[in-house]
């Protein structure tokens, strides 16, 4: 005798009906404001989500991220996840700059949100993505956003330009061998540093390879500006090449043709570049300098021959 299965579904919960609502917080700078202004965000949208009866709370995303586009945020990248999985109907954020300030990737985001049946209502515009206005209204406040980032982005080139055109240098000492900054913020040689950088040099002279320098450094405890046993062969070779080790400052190397994405690119003579000699304390001299890149020349022109010759 068959058995017969029959199954009954649950009754959907008056809770089953409502509205899934997260909310999305970002703030672009790591000082202390706009931590607060972060834990604020939080606190706010966590209330107002809970203390609504028609919605259940889906979350907060949240991030402390600047930039323009929308591709390299960890929290919308797991906002956009969610969604997909049927977490979230509802989106609240502070307001349309939030989001994104690259027209192009706000658009593209409302419209994947669209198709997964998710509305975002930004708090300050007092609009919904889905108002049949809002596709002409976010392409010109966007774009707003975008020349406001274009701007800043030059301002910042124009600043670092000018301070290089009277002499001040930009580097990060603290990850930089053999140098840190004086009271008054002038390069001053670090000596134990320095003297690994000497090493460095004399090694590679010797007939030493990258590698075989790296391996010499960890044999004998030799830790890196950041405290690491091991090294990189990449961070020698950068190393062997910099100029500043020789007290010449060259600016800038690289340039960013597109705000927008970010990418760096070797300037390569596409924009003027401004070189100060003497800038600082020398830990190399000019001599062995010259030397290591025409040792490194000769190297490079060696491997590309032995490349060149067809079996």
């Amino acid at each position: 005798m068959s058995k017969q299965i029959t199954i009954i579904p649950a009754k959907q919960s008056q809770a089953d009906k409502r509205l899934k609502v997260a909310a999305y917080c970002r703030v672009s700078t790591e000082h202390e404001e706009q931590r607060q202004s972060l834990k604020s965000q939080i606190a706010y949208y966590t209330q107002k989500i809970c203390d609504n009866p028609a919605w259940n709370f889906a979350g907060i995303y949240a991030e402390k991220e600047s930039g323009t586009r929308v591709d390299n945020r960890d929290e919308v990248q797991r906002l956009m996840n969610d969604c997909r999985n049927g977490k979230v109907d509802l989106i609240l954020m502070k307001s349309l700059s939030r989001f994104g300030r690259n027209t192009l990737d706000v658009l593209l985001m409302l419209d994947k949100l669209s198709k997964l049946n998710v509305v975002v209502y930004f708090e300050t515009e007092d609009i919904y993505s889905n108002d049949p206005r809002v596709k002409k209204y976010i392409t010109m406040v966007a774009a707003a956003y975008q020349e406001e980032s274009r701007q800043k982005s030059e301002a910042i080139k124009w600043g670092i330009r000018q301070s290089s055109i009277h002499g001040h240098i930009k580097l990060n000492h603290s990850q930089f061998l053999g140098y840190s900054r004086d009271d008054d913020g002038n390069l001053v040689i670090i000596e134990e540093e320095a003297n690994i950088v000497r090493l460095i040099y004399d090694l590679f002279l010797q007939g030493y390879g990258c590698r075989k320098i790296k391996k010499y450094l960890e044999d004998h405890g030799i830790k890196t500006v950041t405290g690491k046993k091991q090294w990189s062969t990449s961070t020698i070779d950068r190393i062997l090449s910099n100029e500043k080790y020789i007290g010449r400052n060259i600016t800038p190397k690289t340039h960013t043709p597109d705000f927008l994405t970010g990418k760096q690119e070797e300037s390569q003579g596409r924009i003027d570049m401004i070189i100060i000699v003497d800038s600082h304390q020398a830990i190399i001299s000019q001599g062995v300098f010259d030397a290591v890149q025409n040792l490194k020349g000769n190297i490079k022109n060696k491997e590309v021959n032995i490349n060149e010759i067809h079996f």
